[in-house]
């Protein structure tokens, strides 16, 4: 809104009252434990899926008519990638190099830290796409992204620090807090929340046994069954066990958490992974050890006989260190020296050091992403652009991979949500958690999360904390006796009205036309874009918005106003509303004072109705019937 600055008079020394408002080295390949990478269930079967006061009774906050206010100034609209090589030489093209990344679709035991950190972008990173990447980044922050936490309230999620979302149908999750206590809640299939039941619960339940112990990597199978690894080295299993892939050297499902001993006595663990029925750990010393279903081999212990404890797996990985391990459904794999690989359903993907993709197995859906469906026995190649991959993701119980590059874009491919992306198509997530949150089916975690706490305040959070702060302010408001501190430049960016009128040297402006109520809410708006005020003082601010020509602070108020209508002040607000040109907030009005009409009729504010809106009033309401017997 432009004032006339011939109507406003400025001192340094004493207020200035605002008298315009009235208007005047090569690496060593990863080591299959079993014959067959694939397993024969999901191999061909293509079918196969995952489960998956103007008027009476009312005081206005301003206090004098208002002319028609004057028109407002128009608002400010406003290289090519390396040649690749690989720790594993016998892939085409391959060669040496350094850190290979993948990840294991049957829950592998690594986790994710999200949060953000002060680094520079990577060179020939786009602004707008590092933008992009941030702003996703901040969103992803939020667990509540999978469809389960909705049963956990704001206050509860604010406390996550990790968590797994895992179960057939992504309907089961375990989670620890910033005091390390650990809750569950769920289905509880096979008893595999480990509350000492098979009780489904949407109310979290807390896991006493787990409470207390820092949980360092966590996998889950497809029964479910849960292996858990803490900080001190310890493992813990529960749930489905009817092929010993508890590790207790029993079938009979674990209802609560024990812990595994059996062979791993004074045995550190690392990492641990789930395939579809067996259990595989990772010691800090660079052994093995697998138990559970072997039909396949997957146990790596020479025969195909159920493994019902720990068993340390030699054969080929005798007197070599382990670095990393993962399961498919019935497929076991370990990489030595360096580097990582990745299982997924019934499909593998690997990652080489140097940024390229490699993948084979079942293609039902595209999820090699390599254009079509064809299955593939041998490694081929994954085209994803031209850009560097840095992460690689897949998940036992749905068909889908993803991909991260080093310039933060994430791919994915697959079964996603039902339809099949052959090729690896560019997303606008910043991890690839998110592709399995969102496109995944079921909604599951393909590892374990960790949510780092931010401590930074974002430019909202830190416009809002310095509202009213006397130390920063460069700027006051007398209204009503009251001082009110502001800063000149937000108020001149975020409102036109103030970009025509403040000066430089302004420092004290008093404001006689509304009252200091409805002037802090406005002002307070401008910095956190909420408003908080009573509906009887709403309306106050309405005027004043209507003034400046906030148009969503003119609907904020209509919201505010709607909330505190009653029989008694409907007659004022609907004046209100028609006074204030509130097209939205009349028609509210109007219907209530329809459907409360016997009521309406018999109150003062109808007795002192305006006589040409009492005239209006009883026409519009003759047109829809209000007077039929």
């Amino acid at each position: 809104m432009n004032f006339p600055k011939a109507a406003m008079s400025s001192q340094r020394a004493r207020p200035r009252e605002c008298s315009c408002l009235s208007r005047s080295s090569p690496r060593q390949p990863a080591l299959p434990l079993c014959r067959g990478a694939l397993p024969p269930p999901g191999w061909e079967d293509s079918s196969r899926r995952s489960p998956g006061s103007c008027c009476s009774g009312w005081t206005p906050g301003r206090r004098q008519p208002l002319p028609s206010p004057s028109p407002l100034p128009p608002r400010l609209r406003g290289e090519e990638a390396p040649e690749r090589s690989s720790i594993f030489p016998w892939l085409p093209g391959a060669g040496g190099g350094a850190g290979a990344a993948a990840a294991c679709g049957e829950g592998r035991g690594t986790q994710i830290q999200i949060h953000m950190e002060d680094e520079p972008p990577p060179q020939g990173v786009s602004a707008k796409a590092l933008e992009a990447t941030l702003l996703s980044a901040l969103k992803m922050l939020d667990v509540g992204k999978w469809p389960i936490f909705s049963l956990c309230s704001p206050e509860e999620l604010k406390l996550i620090r990790q968590a797994c979302v895992f179960g057939s149908a992504g309907n089961e999750v375990l989670y620890a807090t910033e005091n390390d206590e650990v809750f569950v809640l769920g289905m509880n299939c096979s008893g595999c929340l480990g509350t000492g039941d098979m009780q489904s619960t949407i109310e979290p339940r807390r896991l006493d046994s787990l409470c207390g112990k820092k949980i360092a990597c966590l996998s889950y199978g497809s029964g479910p069954h849960v292996v858990l690894a803490t900080e001190e080295g310890e493992v813990y299993t529960w749930g489905h066990n009817a092929y010993s892939q508890l590790g207790n050297g029993t079938t009979n499902h674990g209802f609560i958490p024990c812990q595994v001993s059996t062979n791993l006595v004074n045995k550190k663990v690392i990492e641990v992974a789930c395939g579809s029925h067996h259990s595989m750990v990772l010691t800090s010393d660079g052994e093995v050890y697998t138990w559970g279903y072997n039909n396949s081999g997957q146990v790596g212990s020479g025969s195909t006989a159920n493994q019902p404890i720990p068993r340390r797996v030699t054969s080929c990985l005798q007197n070599k260190i382990v670095v990393n391990i993962a399961c498919g459904q019935m497929c076991s794999m370990a990489v030595v020296e360096n580097g990582e690989v990745a299982c997924g359903y019934a499909h593998t993907l690997v990652l080489t050091d140097e940024g390229q993709i490699y993948a084979w197995g079942a293609n039902s859906y595209g999820q090699l992403g390599t254009g079509n469906k064809s299955n593939q026995s041998y490694p081929t190649t994954v085209i994803v652009d031209k850009d560097r991959v840095i992460e690689i993701a897949a998940c036992h119980s749905a068909h889908t991979s993803a991909a991260k590059t080093q310039s933060g874009q994430v791919y994915m491919w697959g079964q996603c949500r039902g339809q099949s992306v052959t090729f690896p198509h560019l997303t606008h997530f910043a991890c690839t958690d998110d592709v399995f949150a969102c496109f995944a089916t079921p909604a599951v975690m393909w590892r374990l999360l960790s949510v780092e706490p931010d401590d930074h305040l974002t430019v909202a959070q830190s416009l809002k904390k310095e509202f009213d702060n006397p130390e920063t302010a460069d700027l006051k408001f007398l209204v009503d006796g009251k001082y009110i501190h502001v800063h000149k430049v937000l108020l001149k960016i975020r409102c036109e009205h103030f970009r025509s009128i403040l000066n430089n040297d302004d420092e004290i402006i008093e404001m006689s036309e509304f009252s200091y109520p409805v002037y802090r809410a406005f002002l307070e708006y401008l910095y956190t874009d909420n408003i908080r005020l009573p509906p009887e003082d709403a309306i106050g601010l309405l005027d004043l918005a209507t003034l400046y020509r906030e148009n969503r602070l003119k609907k904020l108020c209509q919201q505010t106003i709607k909330q505190g209508i009653c029989e008694e002040n409907a007659i004022a607000l609907l004046s209100a509303a028609v006074k204030y040109e509130a097209q939205d907030l009349e028609e509210f009005c109007f219907r209530f004072c329809i459907n409360h009409l016997t009521v309406v009729t018999q109150t003062q504010g109808f007795a002192e109705m305006d006589h040409d809106l009492l005239k209006n009033f009883i026409s519009k309401a003759s047109r829809v019937g209000a007077f039929r017997n």
